[in-house]
């Protein structure tokens, strides 16, 4: 049996999971459907899941992956950044993130599966990178020089 890594946590945000779970957005309702009670592969996911600093939508520890579902809210660029440092944190910790809008999981809820399905396939046994693009700061410390 293989031995799952302890994920860091702040006990601080327990309570806060536990209010978020009670109080649930229509679009982690409806994926959550799909993935309770080990009915997608016999995968246990768990919603609102403190990790390190931050609270996850969705979170199966023996994927090591995390799913969050965005509203119109995370096209703000301040909330981007957010996503962003969210994201390199969970990536450090080697969990891998996916992310749907609230739209997808309405109006695409096969396309949600089955991503989440190809992600589970093909990067099951890869580290974990981030998917979230480098900002145009970050992108300019990264960028070749043009030869002279």
């Amino acid at each position: 049996m293989k031995k799952r890594k302890i994920i860091p946590y702040n006990p601080k945000l327990k309570e806060l999971a536990r209010n978020l779970r009670n109080n649930s957005t229509p679009s982690e309702i409806r994926l959550w459907k799909y993935l309770k009670g080990k009915q997608f592969h016999g995968y246990d996911f768990h919603r609102q899941k403190p990790i390190d600093e931050y609270i996850v939508d969705l979170f199966c520890q023996e994927l090591m992956l995390a799913i969050e579902l965005d509203g119109r809210s995370h096209s703000l660029e301040e909330i981007q950044k957010k996503d962003y440092q969210k994201e390199r944190a969970l990536n450090k910790l080697g969990i891998r993130l996916l992310r749907f809008s609230d739209d997808q999981v309405f109006n695409e809820m096969k396309n949600v599966m089955r991503s989440i399905e190809a992600h589970i396939e093909n990067t099951e046994h890869t580290p974990a990178t981030s998917t979230i693009p480098l900002t145009p700061s970050q992108e300019g410390n990264t960028r070749m020089k043009k030869p002279s």
